[in-house]
Formats: C-alpha cells, sequence, structure tokens
C-alpha cells in the first residue's frame, strides 16, 4: 500500500511522485490501466470543463479545473516515460524552447 502522507502545502515535485505513485504496481488500479487512447474522453471533458469556468467567470472553479487539465497532461507524460517515449521534463523543455523561439 502507497503511503501519500498529508502535507500542508505540495509543490510541483510532489505531484509529479504522486502520478508516479499511482502508475507503480502497487498503485491504482483505474490509473495503472489507463493509456493515451483511454484517456481521451477525460482529456476533452477536463478541457471543456476549463472553458465553462471561464465563460461562467467562475474563477475559483477554474482553478481547480486547470489542475484537472494538469493532472491530464501529466499522466500522459507519465504514460509515454513509461513507454521509453519523452519525459514531462521533455514537455516543459520543449515549451520553453517554444515560448523563447517565438
Amino acid at each position: 500500500m502507497i503511503d501519500f502522507t498529508r502535507k500542508p502545502h505540495y509543490n510541483y515535485a510532489d505531484l509529479l511522485e504522486i502520478i508516479r505513485l499511482l502508475r507503480s504496481e502497487d498503485g491504482c488500479p483505474w490509473d495503472k490501466a489507463q493509456t493515451h487512447e483511454s484517456l481521451i474522453p477525460c482529456l476533452r471533458n477536463e478541457c471543456e470543463e476549463v472553458v465553462q469556468a471561464i465563460e461562467q467567470q467562475d474563477e475559483e472553479n477554474l482553478c481547480e479545473e486547470l489542475g484537472d487539465v494538469l493532472l491530464q497532461v501529466l499522466l500522459h507524460a507519465r504514460i509515454a516515460e513509461e513507454e521509453g517515449q519523452f519525459t514531462m521534463a521533455d514537455v516543459v523543455n520543449g515549451l520553453a524552447e517554444k515560448m523563447v523561439r517565438r
């Protein structure tokens, strides 16, 4: 069983570790079973919920929904890392390089 110790404040590294643990051998059965393809409906739904929060000018819900979209990004990056394709660090680096280029 995985020990998720509660903290008063989590950071990006904590979140990456939580995702890693959820996808690990002793992790969450649902998370472990996900693939890029199986997560497509979740990603679409979470993106739509972000749009709705923006349209409703609901900043509190927007913060939560952006977190849900980030979860989708982290899950896809973790799956890719497990498959030897790329890592979340590669995603971050690629985005930073793109922003500097522009």
